[in-house]
């Protein structure tokens, strides 16, 4: 097929990189800025775009870490679990690390499953632990 098989190799290689880079992901009506400026949901700034939110969390789905972090930012808290899973857990509402936070209920936080291949399985928009969620 190819005369030059270094040819084709370098081709699939460059190929492959490109696949597998990850980038931002683009949500509609979701303001990712808020998102990433309000650590730990302190300022309720992510509480704003929730119903949005809602609408386009399954658009996540298969998408790898880095994706998630180029987008949202670094996650508040990271949780590892069992048959190497992740969960990347972002406060909606004020969470723990917040100074003054309200002890009254647990905080509403956006959860992101990842498997072992780092990809997203599981969007969950909940006040329970990772390990609760069934």
């Amino acid at each position: 097929m190819y005369k030059n098989p270094l040819l084709a190799i370098g081709l699939l290689f460059i190929v492959m990189q490109l696949v597998s880079c990850s980038g931002k992901v683009e949500l509609a009506n979701v303001d990712l800025e808020n998102w990433k400026n309000d650590r730990n949901g302190c300022l309720g700034l992510r509480l704003t775009d929730l119903e949005d939110f809602r609408e386009v969390k399954n658009d996540l789905l298969g998408k790898n870490n880095q994706a998630l972090i180029k987008t949202f930012g670094r996650p508040d808290k990271v949780e590892l679990a069992d048959r190497s899973q992740t969960f990347f857990i972002y406060f909606l509402e004020p969470g723990p690390e917040c100074p003054n936070p309200e002890k009254t209920k647990d905080p509403l936080k956006a959860i992101f499953r990842l498997n072992a291949y780092s990809r997203v399985s599981e969007v969950t928009i909940s006040t329970l632990e990772p390990g609760r969620l069934k």
